[in-house]
């Protein structure tokens, strides 16, 4: 559907506001491969399939490799459910293939099935603080948190810990209803020097997509992080 045509005057101020005023805001600014990672874990945190299918060229344009595209959809399954990321798989694949990328990608996994655990915990503890080495140790929900989540992903190649920790709180932030969760991200992503000043411009670059209340909402878990 031509939007320009059937949504004119809706068309020119979603695209001024989202495209011009959102991404020049002065002190808002990230560089384009961040602000395009952040607004396509953003796009899979509130299911936003269609516009996250336009804006995977953009972002290949501006920096995001093929590989850090991968290693979004992968993480974000820990943090969204596989029902509602495999359909993001699916048009990621199709995207990338689309574009000449030859796929399988190379491999990035660090950890076996016997040390997912121990390299787990000790991803846990470099973004938490040392008491969580023995986090996995309460029940088994922690123990999967721990070799799953954080040694299955966490550890992979392709992104860093701090990339890392700026797509899961912008999962968090883009589904809402995990504010918990998101305070302790928030508070993670400090802790790996990606401070308040940032993580507030990554909220400004994500607005137009996930919404006010979420975006505010998202603020107030920032701010209670540095208290």
């Amino acid at each position: 559907m031509n939007y320009y045509e059937t949504d004119p005057e809706f068309m020119e101020r979603m695209e001024h506001f989202t495209l011009e005023e959102v991404v020049k805001e002065p002190g808002q600014e990230l560089p384009g491969d961040v602000r395009y990672l952040a607004i396509l874990a953003a796009l899979l945190g509130c299911q936003g399939l269609e516009v996250y299918k336009e804006k995977i060229p953009e972002a290949l344009e501006q920096g995001v490799t093929p590989v850090m595209v991968k290693e979004m959809v992968y993480q974000a399954v820990d943090y969204l459910g596989l029902g509602r990321v495999m359909p993001f798989l699916a048009a990621s694949n199709e995207l990338l293939t689309v574009r000449g990328v030859k796929l399988p990608l190379k491999n990035q996994a660090a950890t076996t099935l016997e040390d997912r655990l121990e390299k787990g915990a000790q991803a846990q503890a470099e973004i938490f603080g040392e008491h969580m080495k023995e986090a996995w140790k309460d029940g088994h929900i922690n123990r999967w948190l721990a070799a799953n989540c954080f040694g299955d992903y966490y550890t992979r190649g392709g992104l860093n810990l701090k990339q890392r920790e700026m797509i899961t709180f912008c999962f968090l932030a883009a589904q809402g209803g995990c504010e918990p969760q998101l305070t302790a991200h928030a508070k993670g992503n400090m802790n790996l020097g990606n401070d308040k000043d940032f993580l507030i411009r990554v909220v400004s670059q994500c607005l137009p997509y996930i919404d006010y209340p979420r975006s505010l909402n998202a603020i107030g878990c920032i701010n209670k992080a540095e208290e």
